[in-house]
């Protein structure tokens, strides 16, 4: 008889997400009337812009025609994306890079799980607590983290909390690490990092010839000037991070998938025998071992966002939804909650009424107002007594939600 990967029996429960959505529409059958406002799983509501629409459209013709039809892609990404990332994203901000290390994936989700085929299994993880859900399950799908304890906390894994009372930043690990995930602007927190918290970072990395797997999915949401983009924009960094980004939020592409990877050549980990290795190569045998490339539609769509259209209408979309999060952020602080993030990221996380567990807090909102939120216990025992709301709605719906939120 063949076996499973028992790793999977390590989970916790089911993945955070399918599980709000099972809620929220068990509620809705129960309650056919009611109208549910969701400002839950943090899926876009606005259509693509229309240069991206164009785009794509046009890469599709070029499907229909023998002359411009393409087959199997590179699998690290056509030079036209990969050009434009480079230029706009990083050449932009003072980092160089080479055409080698962005590798064009179709989810940042995806790659920061992949990323964990090229390092072995002895490696010690530290992960924010809380933190997005995919960090710490597929570390126990890949059989790094051991068993789980009461809290829900596995045994293997160096947890970060992040609090109010550290402004939801992570302090340095006390002891010996070896893979860092650090997300920002954090999802769900909506922390940022200024470039001397990274310099921390990167330095601490550095004397423990640690790798930081940087979450940066995110990053078009930042509105003040002195927060960084990319990690690459502080000194030192190359020499320790990964860095991953996603089309998804930032373009509407969560139905589109597309999004890439920064694997500097110059980041090295130890092989076998303790020598150095590239990081590079591996990452890109294994992308080509794998995965077959992103399609040349939703590729060309994602160049498109570089064009000077695609720029302004991509910035209108960010700004619907920032002002969202200012309307969200300012009503719940007048009902007299106690509110985060909502300033340089696109989600609100809020403490519960009442000292309630985040979980009874889902329920009340969910009954009290129709209002579908992400229990924070949900990303980490340290989110325990949160809750997280997204900016990803209608201007009216955000405004409906906030009005049905001074009766929960």
């Amino acid at each position: 008889m063949a076996t499973i990967n028992e790793n999977f029996l390590k989970l916790q429960a089911g993945y955070l997400f399918p599980e709000v959505s099972r809620r929220a529409r068990a509620y809705q059958e129960e309650n056919p009337g009611a109208k549910i406002i969701s400002l839950g799983i943090g899926d876009v509501t606005q259509p693509l812009p229309p240069v991206i629409i164009e785009a794509m459209k046009k890469a599709v013709d070029d499907m229909a025609s023998a002359d411009t039809f393409h087959g199997y892609g590179p699998e690290q990404g056509y030079d036209f994306l990969i050009d434009a990332i480079i230029e706009n994203d990083y050449n932009s901000r003072g980092v160089d890079l080479d055409r080698s290390e962005v590798f064009v994936s179709d989810g940042a989700k995806c790659d920061t799980s992949n990323i964990l085929d090229i390092f072995g299994l002895d490696n010690v993880v530290a992960i924010t607590d809380p933190s997005y859900p995919v960090y710490v399950d597929s570390n126990v799908i890949a059989g790094r983290t051991g068993e789980a304890n009461e809290k829900g906390q596995f045994e293997k894994i160096v947890y970060m909390p992040c609090t109010a009372e550290n402004d939801f930043i992570p302090e340095l690990p006390s002891s010996p690490v070896d893979i860092i995930y650090l997300c920002f602007p954090n999802n769900p927190t909506g922390a940022v990092a200024t470039k001397e918290v990274l310099s921390k970072w990167i330095e601490f990395a550095r004397e423990r010839k640690a790798v930081i797997l940087f979450d940066a999915a995110y990053e078009a949401f930042i509105t003040k000037p002195d927060i960084p983009h990319s990690i690459y924009e502080v000194d030192g960094a190359k020499d320790v991070a990964i860095e991953f980004r996603s089309f998804s939020k930032t373009a509407g592409f969560t139905g589109v998938r597309c999004a890439f990877a920064v694997v500097p050549k110059q980041l090295k980990a130890a092989g076998p025998d303790g020598k150095s290795v590239g990081v590079n190569p591996l990452w890109s045998r294994r992308h080509s071992t794998k995965f077959n490339g992103a399609s040349y539609v939703s590729q060309a769509g994602a160049a498109a966002v570089y064009t000077p259209e695609g720029k302004k209408q991509t910035r209108r979309i960010i700004d619907i939804y920032m002002s969202n999060a200012n309307l969200i952020r300012g009503s719940l602080a007048k009902l007299g909650y106690e509110v985060y993030g909502g300033v340089n990221a696109p989600y609100i996380w809020l403490k519960t009424l009442d000292g309630m567990s985040s979980w009874n807090f889902f329920d009340r909102v969910l009954q009290n107002a129709n209002i579908v939120g992400t229990p924070g216990a949900g990303f980490g025992p340290a989110g325990q007594g949160y809750f997280r709301l997204t900016a990803f709605a209608t201007e009216a719906n955000v405004k409906e939600a906030m009005e049905r939120f001074s009766g929960v």
